[in-house]
Order: structure tokens, then C-alpha cells, then sequence
């Protein structure tokens, strides 16, 4: 007895699925078919090889995929209700190399998938002109995808190097009094010094609550700085740094470098930490840390930020060669025009730094102004956008010994400072007299710094004391020599600066001379060929006033 075969349609087999199955399917929809596992792969990498291919290779997927969101919700999630948890697992070095390597691992497991869907596509079945639209299609979403995943690891890297190089792995500071203090020192560390001398000295105090900010400036040339209780630099110099006129405070770091390293055992920068003892014994403060930014590589990281935006109240010179025999400064390099600018790195630099034809009192103001401009302008779309170049340059000219730990916390508390009032006082001109740096009293310092931060956390409005306040400048002046201007009503009468107050941010920039006509770059260098500073520098005598924008 014999027995036929019925053959099988397709039907019976479920061959006619044009998902898993595309031979059997038109080429329009073997067109659509393709485009749509490209999407697939890219929103939710493992369905396609689970609707048209290896379902086993697609559900391993899928769990992934879906740990992965996940733990971007749990990051999120973070973010909003404990950013600085976020930022300390992020910076933590074990933390952030084991992120690093499940991104890549990602990344290339996703690399995979687009692949495997490249073959559970098919493209012979597709017509010809399809194929490489098709390719292209998924090679731009490989990259959308694998791409951004390695290059968030790349990212994460650089961050990682960045801050090891920048920061210490010792212990977590708390604050004092409510306030974490800083010591913001900007120096050169040129091939004929050991150490650097710092140019300038400011402690950036801020409310661990609020971020309520408060600036104290301490001019390089105080004398007499008094070392904090504990420092060992109290037990050479007890009564302060008292050895003479050539005992500035800026003098510390080097003196300490050079001559008392053997004091601070185990510490990485000895005359950093020096100086740091002699401002906190100055202040009559705690200052918790420091930060140590070598201007002569502060110009990178301006660049890398896309320069910063601030309003000058009077034109600033690039100062040229000194003369020693005569004192006086050769012929600028340039100049920065008094108004809005965006400054480039060198010009920044040339901004923070120049004190020709006014004094220490007025650059210290455009110093303070250019820290604001960096840490208002230093918002979140520049640091994305830059991170990687402000990153490598941050590794170059900025040292501190913040513990790495505590990264997330002041980073959180530097978005909660952003926008609110900077209150600022200077050991100096405006707020003390010009003399008062080379005797100060420290009893008075203690006071004014008391009230200051009093009023920074919005306890209390410091009281007026004699001599605090606004000293107005004086109203009439000498005649200009050659152009035959009377001095200008905003130049003092013994035409320094330093009797100026910090202006407010709606000052106008002097940009005219008295009779109207514009100041120029022309008329400032024609004004130092023919010798006339005094006529300079009452044109400039503004050029401490400064508002970051």
C-alpha cells in the first residue's frame, strides 16, 4: 500500500511573514522592512534580532537595553533629588573607570547589533538604488548610537584625568561657621623661580547652605602678614612676616619653596599651603583650601571657554618692555578698549594683570571682575560644548588641594551661588586706605571681614564705620600737558586710581575725553610718543571699573 506526500504550502510553514521571512515579500515592503529594523536597533537595540532574527541574540539584548535605561533613570533621578551624590560617583576613580569600561563594552555591543541587522536586512533582496540608502541609513544611526556612547567614555576619561591631576585624594574639608573658605592665588612659575610667586590673592567665600558668595582681595604687597594659629611658619615668624620691606605676603610661597619645605612634611606645595596659613591668619578666618592658577596658562583656559564677556569702564594697556633706568614701560602692545568686550585668553590675561598708569587697588578690581566673568559664563550648555578643551586646559594651569571626594558637593553649590549678588571687599583702596597694606591693623581687618560675611549670608547689613563707604572722586584735576584737556571729572586729583570705589555694574565706561572726543588707540599712542603719561593716565583712570556681563 502506498501513501503520497502532500507538499506543504507556504502558508503551512508561516513563510509568508515578510518580517523574518522577506523572500516572499514585495520590494516595497522589503524597503520599509529594512528602514524599520534600522529604528529599531537604534531606539531599542535587541528587537530587531528578536521580530526577524536570532530571538535568543535579541531577548540578551533587551535585558540589557533595559538595565540600561534603568540605571539612566536612576541616574536622572539623582540628579534632580541628589546632584552631588551624582557628581561624587562620576569623580570617584574606581567609579568612573568602571563606568568607562561598561560604556565601551556597550558601545561595542551595540556596534554588534547594527551589524547583525545589516544581515538579518539582507540587501541583495533589496532593489539596487535602495541598497546603499539603506546602508547609509544605518551606518549614520551606528554612529548616532555606538558613536555618542563612545565618545561619552572618551569624555568620562578626560574628566577622569582631569580631576586626578588637578585635585587630591586626601580627606574631605567641613565648613566653619557655616562658610567653606577658598584661596584663589594666580601666579607665574617662570624657568628662573623655584615655586610661584603669587600676583594676586583672593579668598572666595562661600555660604554651605545658600552659595552666597562673598570676594576678600589681599593685595601682594600687605606686610606683616600674620601666620594662623597652628602654622609652623608661627614659630619663625611669631609676630609676622616682619623680616622687612622685601616681606610681602606673596613672598611667602617662594621663601617657604625654597627655604622651610622641611616644615610641611607630606605636603605637595608647601609654599601654596604657607600661604594659604598667612591669609587665614590675616583674615582672621579659616581657609579650608586653595586654588593655584598659573597665569601663564590661564590664557588656555580662557580660550577653551570661548573667551569671557565683560563691561570695562576705561581703556587697559598690554604693557611692553620695562625700562629700569627710567621706570617707565616702553610703548604697548595694544590695547583693550573701555565697553563691552569678549576678551580672548591673552587679552584676559593682559586685563588681570596690568597696573600701568594705575595701581595694584585697580587691577585687583578687574581681577575680581574676571573671576566672576569666568564662573557666571562657565554655564552648562559652555562646559558641553568645551569640555573637552577646557578640560586639558585646566590639567595645565590649575592646581588645588580639594579633596576629589568632595567635587560633587561644590559643584552643587556653585549652581546654587550662580546668580546671586558677589559682595567684595579689597584689604586696600576703596575699602581701606592706600597706606593701610603697609601697616595694617589686623584687629580691624578681623572686624571688617566679620561684618562682610555677616552680610553675605543675610544675617546682618554691616554697620558704617569711619571710613567705610563710597570715596567719591575728586571733581576737578590738572590739565592735560600736550592735548590741552582739563583732567577729566572721574579722574582723582592726584591722579591715582586707588581712591576710586568699586563701581556698580551700571557705571558708564569712559570712552571720550572731556571735550567729547572719542579716546583712541591712535591718541593713546601718540599721547606716548610724546611723553605725556600724566595725560594717559588720567584718559585711563577709570580702568579698574569693570562688571562682568
Amino acid at each position: 500500500m502506498s501513501s503520497s506526500k502532500v507538499p506543504q504550502s507556504a502558508s503551512d510553514t508561516g513563510m509568508t511573514d515578510p518580517v523574518r521571512y522577506p523572500v516572499s515579500a514585495s520590494q516595497p515592503i522589503r524597503t520599509k522592512r529594512a528602514f524599520v529594523l534600522v529604528l529599531m536597533t537604534l531606539l531599542v537595540p535587541g528587537s530587531a534580532q528578536l521580530v526577524a532574527g536570532d530571538r535568543r541574540l535579541g531577548r540578551a539584548a533587551l535585558r540589557v537595553t533595559l538595565t540600561a535605561w534603568a540605571v539612566v533613570a536612576l541616574a536622572l533621578l539623582l540628579l534632580l533629588v541628589n546632584r552631588s551624590l551624582l557628581i561624587n560617583i562620576l569623580s570617584n576613580p574606581a567609579a568612573s573607570l568602571a563606568i568607562i569600561v561598561l560604556l565601551a563594552a556597550l558601545a561595542v555591543g551595540w556596534t554588534a547589533l547594527f551589524i547583525n541587522t545589516l544581515r538579518i536586512i539582507r540587501p541583495v533582496l533589496l532593489r539596487p538604488p535602495m541598497r546603499p540608502a539603506v546602508v547609509v541609513s544605518l551606518v549614520f544611526a551606528m554612529v548616532l548610537g555606538s558613536g555618542s556612547l563612545g565618545y561619552a567614555a572618551y569624555l568620562l576619561n578626560v574628566s577622569r584625568n582631569a580631576i586626578g591631576s588637578i585635585f587630591s585624594s586626601g580627606p574631605a574639608i567641613d565648613p566653619v561657621d557655616g562658610r567653606y573658605n577658598f584661596l584663589m592665588m594666580g601666579g607665574d612659575a617662570g624657568e628662573d623661580r623655584t615655586g610661584r610667586r603669587p600676583d594676586s590673592l583672593s579668598v572666595l567665600s562661600v555660604d554651605a547652605e545658600t552659595g552666597r558668595t562673598a570676594i576678600i582681595s589681599v593685595p601682594r604687597n600687605l606686610q606683616n602678614a600674620q601666620f594662623a594659629e597652628g602654622s609652623p611658619m608661627r614659630e619663625i615668624y611669631p609676630e609676622g612676616y616682619n623680616c622687612g620691606d622685601e616681606c610681602l605676603i606673596n613672598a611667602i610661597n617662594t621663601e617657604v619653596t625654597n627655604e622651610h619645605a622641611d616644615l610641611y612634611p607630606g605636603v605637595t606645595d608647601p609654599g601654596a599651603q604657607a600661604t594659604l596659613e598667612a591669609v587665614s591668619g590675616t583674615l582672621g578666618l579659616t581657609v579650608q583650601a586653595y586654588v593655584l592658577v598659573d597665569m601663564e596658562g590661564f590664557s588656555s583656559l580662557i580660550d577653551a571657554m570661548g573667551g569671557i564677556r565683560i563691561k570695562a569702564g576705561g581703556w587697559v594697556p598690554m604693557s611692553g618692555y620695562f625700562d629700569d633706568y627710567t621706570q617707565t614701560h616702553g610703548k604697548p602692545l595694544g590695547w583693550i578698549p573701555a565697553g563691552e568686550q569678549t576678551l580672548t585668553g591673552e587679552q584676559a590675561l593682559w586685563y588681570g594683570r596690568s597696573r600701568e598708569y594705575v595701581d595694584d587697588y585697580a587691577r585687583i578690581q578687574r581681577q575680581q571682575c574676571v573671576q566672576q566673568a569666568m564662573l557666571r559664563q562657565l554655564d552648562p550648555t559652555t562646559l558641553l560644548a568645551k569640555f573637552e578643551d577646557i578640560a586639558n586646559a585646566g590639567t595645565k594651569v590649575v592646581e588645588s588641594n580639594i579633596s576629589s571626594s568632595q567635587l560633587g558637593s561644590f559643584v552643587n553649590l556653585a549652581i546654587k551661588a550662580k546668580g546671586q549678588d558677589v559682595k567684595r571687599m579689597t584689604i586696600g583702596p576703596p575699602d581701606f586706605d592706600a597706606s593701610f597694606s603697609t601697616v595694617p591693623d589686623f584687629d580691624e581687618i578681623h572686624r571688617r571681614v566679620d561684618e562682610l560675611l555677616a552680610s553675605a549670608s543675610g544675617k546682618a547689613e554691616p554697620a558704617a564705620a569711619p571710613g567705610d563707604g563710597i570715596v567719591e572722586p575728586a571733581a576737578t584735576g590738572g590739565r592735560l600737558q600736550a592735548a590741552a584737556f582739563r583732567a577729566p571729572a572721574w579722574a582723582p586729583a592726584d591722579g591715582a586710581a586707588a581712591q576710586q570705589s568699586p563701581p556698580p555694574s551700571d557705571f558708564t565706561p569712559v570712552t571720550t575725553t572731556p571735550a567729547g572726543e572719542p579716546i583712541t588707540e591712535a591718541m593713546l599712542e601718540q599721547l606716548k610718543s610724546e611723553g605725556n603719561e600724566e595725560a594717559i593716565r588720567q584718559l585711563v583712570a577709570t580702568n579698574g571699573q569693570c562688571a562682568p556681563l
